[in-house]
Protein backbone atom coordinates (compact mmCIF):
# COMPACT_ATOMS: atom_id res chain seq x y z
CA UNK A 1 0.00 0.00 0.00
CA UNK A 2 1.17 3.57 -0.55
CA UNK A 3 2.26 5.98 2.17
CA UNK A 4 0.64 9.38 2.55
CA UNK A 5 2.41 12.65 3.26
CA UNK A 6 1.70 16.34 3.76
CA UNK A 7 1.71 17.65 0.20
CA UNK A 8 1.57 18.86 -2.40
CA UNK A 9 4.55 17.43 -4.32
CA UNK A 10 7.61 19.58 -3.64
CA UNK A 11 6.89 19.93 0.07
CA UNK A 12 9.57 19.43 2.70
CA UNK A 13 7.61 16.38 3.83
CA UNK A 14 7.94 14.80 0.41
CA UNK A 15 11.71 15.36 0.60
CA UNK A 16 11.71 13.62 3.99
CA UNK A 17 10.23 10.42 2.51
CA UNK A 18 13.68 9.27 1.37
CA UNK A 19 14.89 9.24 4.98
CA UNK A 20 12.11 6.76 5.82
CA UNK A 21 12.75 4.54 2.78
CA UNK A 22 9.51 5.49 1.04
CA UNK A 23 9.92 5.47 -2.78
CA UNK A 24 8.29 8.49 -4.47
CA UNK A 25 6.06 6.25 -6.65
CA UNK A 26 4.64 4.66 -3.49
CA UNK A 27 3.55 7.94 -1.88
CA UNK A 28 0.33 9.97 -1.98
CA UNK A 29 0.12 13.71 -1.12
CA UNK A 30 -2.63 15.07 1.14
CA UNK A 31 -3.52 18.74 1.61
CA UNK A 32 -3.35 18.66 5.44
CA UNK A 33 -1.89 16.64 8.29
CA UNK A 34 -5.34 15.66 9.50
CA UNK A 35 -6.41 14.38 6.08
CA UNK A 36 -3.20 12.34 5.79
CA UNK A 37 -3.80 10.74 9.21
CA UNK A 38 -7.49 10.17 8.47
CA UNK A 39 -6.39 8.24 5.37
CA UNK A 40 -4.27 6.02 7.63
CA UNK A 41 -7.26 5.44 9.92
CA UNK A 42 -9.46 4.58 6.94
CA UNK A 43 -6.92 2.09 5.56
CA UNK A 44 -6.44 4.07 2.33
CA UNK A 45 -2.67 4.19 2.96
CA UNK A 46 -0.29 2.06 4.99
CA UNK A 47 1.04 5.06 6.91
CA UNK A 48 1.70 8.78 6.67
CA UNK A 49 4.74 11.03 7.06
CA UNK A 50 4.13 14.38 8.76
CA UNK A 51 6.30 17.15 10.26
CA UNK A 52 6.69 16.74 14.02
CA UNK A 53 9.27 19.16 15.41
CA UNK A 54 11.48 22.00 14.19
CA UNK A 55 14.83 22.88 15.76
CA UNK A 56 13.94 26.60 15.70
CA UNK A 57 10.18 26.75 16.29
CA UNK A 58 9.59 23.58 18.31
CA UNK A 59 6.78 21.06 17.94
CA UNK A 60 4.33 21.12 15.03
CA UNK A 61 1.21 21.22 17.16
CA UNK A 62 -1.15 20.37 14.28
CA UNK A 63 0.56 16.97 14.03
CA UNK A 64 0.63 16.40 17.80
CA UNK A 65 -3.05 17.28 18.19
CA UNK A 66 -4.10 15.12 15.23
CA UNK A 67 -2.39 12.12 16.83
CA UNK A 68 -3.96 12.46 20.27
CA UNK A 69 -6.83 9.98 19.75
CA UNK A 70 -4.99 6.77 20.62
CA UNK A 71 -5.65 4.79 17.42
CA UNK A 72 -2.35 5.53 15.67
CA UNK A 73 1.33 5.18 16.57
CA UNK A 74 4.75 6.47 15.53
CA UNK A 75 6.97 3.91 13.81
CA UNK A 76 9.92 5.97 12.59
CA UNK A 77 11.52 9.39 12.29
CA UNK A 78 13.95 11.27 10.07
CA UNK A 79 15.64 14.68 10.09
CA UNK A 80 15.78 17.12 7.20
CA UNK A 81 17.66 20.38 6.81
CA UNK A 82 15.24 23.08 5.72
CA UNK A 83 16.19 26.04 3.56
CA UNK A 84 13.85 28.88 2.70
CA UNK A 85 13.71 31.22 -0.26
CA UNK A 86 11.22 33.81 -1.46
CA UNK A 87 9.73 33.32 -4.91
CA UNK A 88 7.88 35.80 -7.09
CA UNK A 89 6.08 35.44 -10.45
CA UNK A 90 8.30 35.75 -13.51
CA UNK A 91 9.45 39.33 -13.89
CA UNK A 92 8.54 40.24 -10.30
CA UNK A 93 10.83 41.83 -7.74
CA UNK A 94 11.07 42.36 -3.99
CA UNK A 95 9.83 45.93 -4.42
CA UNK A 96 6.51 44.67 -5.84
CA UNK A 97 5.71 42.20 -3.02
CA UNK A 98 2.65 43.07 -0.93
CA UNK A 99 1.44 39.60 0.20
CA UNK A 100 3.54 36.58 1.18
CA UNK A 101 2.08 33.07 1.37
CA UNK A 102 3.78 30.39 3.48
CA UNK A 103 3.35 27.88 6.30
CA UNK A 104 3.25 29.34 9.86
CA UNK A 105 6.50 27.58 10.86
CA UNK A 106 8.29 28.96 7.82
CA UNK A 107 6.87 32.40 8.61
CA UNK A 108 8.26 32.23 12.14
CA UNK A 109 11.69 31.14 10.93
CA UNK A 110 11.81 33.92 8.33
CA UNK A 111 10.15 36.64 10.40
CA UNK A 112 13.36 38.60 11.01
CA UNK A 113 14.11 38.75 7.29
CA UNK A 114 10.51 39.71 6.48
CA UNK A 115 10.55 42.46 9.11
CA UNK A 116 13.77 43.83 7.67
CA UNK A 117 13.15 43.44 3.93
CA UNK A 118 9.34 43.44 3.56
CA UNK A 119 8.00 45.24 6.66
CA UNK A 120 4.73 46.22 5.01
CA UNK A 121 3.92 42.88 3.39
CA UNK A 122 0.91 40.89 4.64
CA UNK A 123 1.72 37.26 5.49
CA UNK A 124 -0.96 34.68 4.60
CA UNK A 125 -0.89 31.21 6.15
CA UNK A 126 -0.91 28.19 3.85
CA UNK A 127 -1.23 24.47 4.66
CA UNK A 128 2.39 23.90 3.57
CA UNK A 129 5.22 25.83 1.95
CA UNK A 130 4.79 23.80 -1.24
CA UNK A 131 1.09 24.68 -1.28
CA UNK A 132 2.05 28.36 -1.01
CA UNK A 133 4.41 28.01 -3.98
CA UNK A 134 1.69 26.21 -5.94
CA UNK A 135 -0.92 28.87 -5.19
CA UNK A 136 1.32 31.78 -6.15
CA UNK A 137 2.58 29.97 -9.23
CA UNK A 138 -0.88 29.10 -10.54
CA UNK A 139 -2.91 32.20 -9.78
CA UNK A 140 -0.72 34.95 -8.40
CA UNK A 141 -2.45 38.20 -7.69
CA UNK A 142 -0.67 41.53 -7.92
CA UNK A 143 2.29 41.67 -5.56
CA UNK A 144 2.07 38.06 -4.31
CA UNK A 145 5.07 35.95 -3.31
CA UNK A 146 5.73 32.63 -1.57
CA UNK A 147 8.27 31.34 0.94
CA UNK A 148 9.19 27.70 0.33
CA UNK A 149 12.07 25.41 -0.52
CA UNK A 150 13.96 26.80 -3.53
CA UNK A 151 13.15 23.77 -5.68
CA UNK A 152 9.43 24.03 -4.91
CA UNK A 153 9.47 27.65 -6.09
CA UNK A 154 11.26 26.76 -9.32
CA UNK A 155 8.96 23.79 -9.94
CA UNK A 156 5.99 26.16 -9.84
CA UNK A 157 7.46 28.62 -12.32
CA UNK A 158 8.52 31.25 -9.80
CA UNK A 159 11.68 33.32 -9.81
CA UNK A 160 13.79 33.24 -6.65
CA UNK A 161 14.02 36.81 -5.41
CA UNK A 162 15.90 36.03 -2.19
CA UNK A 163 17.67 32.93 -0.85
CA UNK A 164 18.67 31.67 2.62
CA UNK A 165 16.13 33.89 4.38
CA UNK A 166 15.65 31.68 7.44
CA UNK A 167 16.91 32.81 10.85
CA UNK A 168 19.31 29.86 11.06
CA UNK A 169 21.06 28.11 8.21
CA UNK A 170 21.35 24.93 10.31
CA UNK A 171 17.59 24.63 10.93
CA UNK A 172 16.25 21.08 10.87
CA UNK A 173 12.80 19.55 11.00
CA UNK A 174 12.00 16.12 12.44
CA UNK A 175 9.41 14.13 10.49
CA UNK A 176 7.67 11.02 11.80
CA UNK A 177 5.99 8.10 10.10
CA UNK A 178 2.54 7.32 11.50
CA UNK A 179 0.84 3.92 11.22
CA UNK A 180 -2.23 2.20 12.56
CA UNK A 181 -1.57 0.92 16.06
CA UNK A 182 0.81 -2.02 16.10
CA UNK A 183 3.52 -3.53 18.28
CA UNK A 184 6.81 -1.59 18.15
CA UNK A 185 9.68 -2.95 16.07
CA UNK A 186 12.47 -4.62 18.07
CA UNK A 187 14.87 -2.25 19.88
CA UNK A 188 17.95 -1.03 18.06
CA UNK A 189 19.85 0.31 21.08
CA UNK A 190 19.27 3.91 19.91
CA UNK A 191 15.52 4.43 20.18
CA UNK A 192 13.00 7.06 21.20
CA UNK A 193 9.63 6.56 22.91
CA UNK A 194 6.67 8.97 22.81
CA UNK A 195 3.54 9.16 24.94
CA UNK A 196 0.73 11.57 25.80
CA UNK A 197 -0.11 11.99 29.48
CA UNK A 198 -3.34 13.81 30.45
CA UNK A 199 -3.26 15.97 33.57
CA UNK A 200 -6.13 16.27 36.05
CA UNK A 201 -4.95 19.55 37.56
CA UNK A 202 -3.94 18.15 40.94
CA UNK A 203 -1.17 20.06 42.71
CA UNK A 204 2.25 18.61 41.97
CA UNK A 205 0.96 16.21 39.32
CA UNK A 206 3.47 17.19 36.64
CA UNK A 207 6.28 16.96 39.20
CA UNK A 208 5.19 13.39 40.03
CA UNK A 209 5.10 12.44 36.35
CA UNK A 210 8.56 13.86 35.64
CA UNK A 211 9.91 12.26 38.80
CA UNK A 212 9.15 8.84 37.31
CA UNK A 213 11.63 9.52 34.52
CA UNK A 214 14.22 10.84 36.97
CA UNK A 215 13.72 7.82 39.21
CA UNK A 216 14.73 5.49 36.38
CA UNK A 217 17.38 7.88 34.95
CA UNK A 218 15.62 8.13 31.59
CA UNK A 219 16.58 11.26 29.56
CA UNK A 220 13.56 13.24 28.40
CA UNK A 221 14.00 14.73 24.92
CA UNK A 222 10.74 16.68 24.72
CA UNK A 223 8.03 18.01 27.05
CA UNK A 224 5.12 19.77 25.34
CA UNK A 225 1.87 20.92 26.92
CA UNK A 226 -1.32 20.99 24.84
CA UNK A 227 -4.80 22.18 25.88
CA UNK A 228 -7.41 19.46 26.27
CA UNK A 229 -10.23 21.70 25.06
CA UNK A 230 -12.51 21.37 28.10
CA UNK A 231 -11.42 24.66 29.69
CA UNK A 232 -8.45 26.18 31.46
CA UNK A 233 -6.58 23.62 33.52
CA UNK A 234 -7.40 20.77 31.13
CA UNK A 235 -4.05 19.84 29.60
CA UNK A 236 -2.13 16.90 28.20
CA UNK A 237 1.62 16.58 27.89
CA UNK A 238 3.53 15.03 25.02
CA UNK A 239 6.57 13.39 26.63
CA UNK A 240 9.40 11.91 24.59
CA UNK A 241 12.37 10.07 26.01
CA UNK A 242 15.37 8.01 25.00
CA UNK A 243 14.88 4.25 25.07
CA UNK A 244 12.51 1.49 23.95
CA UNK A 245 9.44 0.27 25.79
CA UNK A 246 10.94 -3.23 25.89
CA UNK A 247 13.68 -1.90 28.18
CA UNK A 248 12.74 -2.49 31.84
CA UNK A 249 13.19 1.16 32.83
CA UNK A 250 11.06 2.64 30.02
CA UNK A 251 8.43 -0.08 30.41
CA UNK A 252 8.24 0.61 34.15
CA UNK A 253 7.68 4.34 33.60
CA UNK A 254 4.95 3.81 30.98
CA UNK A 255 3.24 1.27 33.24
CA UNK A 256 3.41 3.57 36.25
CA UNK A 257 1.97 6.53 34.32
CA UNK A 258 -0.83 4.40 32.90
CA UNK A 259 -1.69 3.15 36.39
CA UNK A 260 -1.92 6.76 37.57
CA UNK A 261 -4.12 7.76 34.61
CA UNK A 262 -5.68 5.16 32.32
CA UNK A 263 -5.98 7.76 29.55
CA UNK A 264 -2.19 7.82 29.13
CA UNK A 265 -1.43 6.98 25.48
CA UNK A 266 1.76 5.24 24.43
CA UNK A 267 2.55 6.49 20.90
CA UNK A 268 5.40 4.14 20.07
CA UNK A 269 9.08 3.27 20.30
CA UNK A 270 11.17 3.70 17.16
CA UNK A 271 14.79 4.27 16.03
CA UNK A 272 16.13 7.77 16.68
CA UNK A 273 17.43 9.82 13.75
CA UNK A 274 20.81 11.33 14.57
CA UNK A 275 21.67 13.46 11.55
CA UNK A 276 19.88 14.88 8.51
CA UNK A 277 19.68 12.39 5.68
CA UNK A 278 19.85 15.09 3.01
CA UNK A 279 19.52 18.79 2.30
CA UNK A 280 16.68 20.29 0.31
CA UNK A 281 18.05 21.16 -3.15
CA UNK A 282 18.68 24.77 -3.92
Amino acid sequence: MPVGYLGPPGSFTQAALAGLDVPPHESVPYPSVRQALDAVRAGAVDGAVVPWENSVEGSVTASVDALSHGDLCITGETLLRVEFALGVPAGGSLDSVRRVLTHPHAHAQCSAWLHRELPHAEVINSASTARAAQEVGSSAGPGEAAIAAPQALLDNGLDIAAQDIGARQDAMTRFVRISRRRAPAPPTGADRSSLIVPMTGRVGELHIVLAEFARWSIPLTSVLSRPGGAGFGDYSFLLECEGHISEPSVGAVVTALHQRNSRTMFLGSYPRAHSPHMSVPR
